[in-house]
């Protein structure tokens, strides 16, 4: 046999073996442990284009109305770079494509856009860096801020009339203040106390909490259900005992139908429980060695009345955890870095609608809102990966 001859054989003999260890890679990642949870999938084609050559910036908040209209709120023009992205919006324009859609968007079901507003207004003072977008039980929409001198809240009706200004805008943050806020993240509801719970957030380190109707604060407290300290704890060290305060941000506060809060310690990277009167009940750490951004940057519940599961946005592991509420267990996950649908670039708010689909919405370069169907319950891996549509 020539030399040639054996080293062709060689080679092959090496592709077969390369081939055989990919195939038994596929094949062991097919036969990872499942468990029972609920299922989704990406919709491939939610939402539709938008029109007028618009697109989105950073966007940092969703929200779902009484007929399952999704609300989206983005930072456009402040997050867009003229040379690359939103040309048409030069001076002079630099081409036909793009520039910012208005803020607050507003899709159907289907994924048309059937509303777009926001911006500053009469009456009002819209913030210097708007954050998170929330729909009460009348679908008035809520908005934050987390820019400098967002001291307040803004309340509108669902198709963007101003009602309500909370708090004074430009005032200096202190977490035991009764009469503003310090860089609002996000509002969430218990319509039958009318209460609206804080998360404050960028600047104070506290839940707040507010009647719906007046704007006037009841109570708040910080981590543990202490009075809330303003004091700087310096970085978060994962080796270091629990922190004995909020780091900022508190990125959510949300209410559930048994009486508890649950709170996004997002740096800290846990969630605290409380009840409703900022009584400590317990926390739970995820993914503590996570640094940066931190794990734990919004939650949603199922949909079921006992709201089984809690569904958790990880924008810096770029993962959406699927949790059961009583134990506190991730159960599986989904999601990975990176621009294909599916996939996650700062994953950063989520919510449910009725039918228990899910919204996501990506802030810094991510710049989109995604949708995963709900599937109904099924068994998935523990670590689901890009959850891609099954074939037919």
């Amino acid at each position: 046999m020539s030399s040639r001859s054996a080293l062709t054989i060689v080679g092959a003999l090496a592709g077969v073996a390369i081939l055989g260890v990919g195939a038994a890679a596929v094949q062991a990642a097919n036969q990872q442990p499942t468990v029972q949870a609920p299922r989704f999938e990406v919709d491939l084609v939610w939402p539709k284009p938008l029109p007028n050559h618009w697109i989105i910036g950073s966007a940092v908040g969703v929200g779902v109305d009484s007929r399952d209209h999704v609300f989206i709120i983005h930072r456009g023009d402040s997050t867009l770079e003229q040379r690359t992205e939103s040309g048409s919006a030069a001076n002079p324009p630099l081409g036909v494509c793009c520039s910012a859609a208005p803020p607050v968007l507003e899709f159907d079901p289907e994924g048309n856009l059937v509303n777009a507003w926001g911006g500053p207004g009469q009456g009002y003072v819209w913030p210097t860096s708007n954050h998170g977008v929330s729909v009460d039980d009348k679908d008035n929409v809520w908005i934050g801020g987390n820019g400098r001198g967002d001291s307040h809240i803004i309340k509108f009706t669902h198709e963007g009339k101003f009602i309500a200004q909370f708090g004074t805008p430009g005032q200096p943050t202190a977490s035991r203040d009764s009469s503003h806020f310090g860089r609002v993240a996000k509002i969430s509801f218990d319509p039958p106390s009318n209460e609206a719970f804080i998360s404050d957030g960028y600047a104070n380190k506290r839940v707040a909490v507010i009647d719906m109707g007046t704007g006037k604060v009841k109570r708040f407290w910080g981590a543990y259900g202490k009075a809330p300290l303003d004091t700087n704890m310096g970085p978060y060290n994962p080796d270091a005992p629990p922190a004995p305060q909020f780091r900022n941000p508190v990125h959510c506060a949300e209410p559930s139908n048994d009486g508890l809060v649950y709170v996004c310690d997002r740096v800290n990277n846990r969630i605290q429980i409380f009840k409703k009167s900022g009584e400590f009940v317990k926390e739970q750490r995820l993914f503590p060695a996570t640094r940066g951004d931190g794990s734990v940057w919004d939650i949603a519940f199922s949909k079921d009345k006992a709201q089984k599961y809690i569904f958790l946005a990880d924008g810096r592991n770029e993962r959406v955890y699927v949790m059961d509420r009583a134990t506190l267990e991730v159960i599986t996950m989904f999601g990975d870095g990176g621009r294909q649908p599916g996939q996650f670039f700062a994953v950063h708010s989520i919510a449910t609608d009725s039918k228990g689909n899910i919204y996501t919405t990506e802030t810094y370069e991510g710049k989109r809102v995604q949708k995963f169907a709900y599937k109904g319950m099924a068994a998935v891996a523990k670590n689901q990966g890009v959850p891609w549509p099954t074939k037919k």
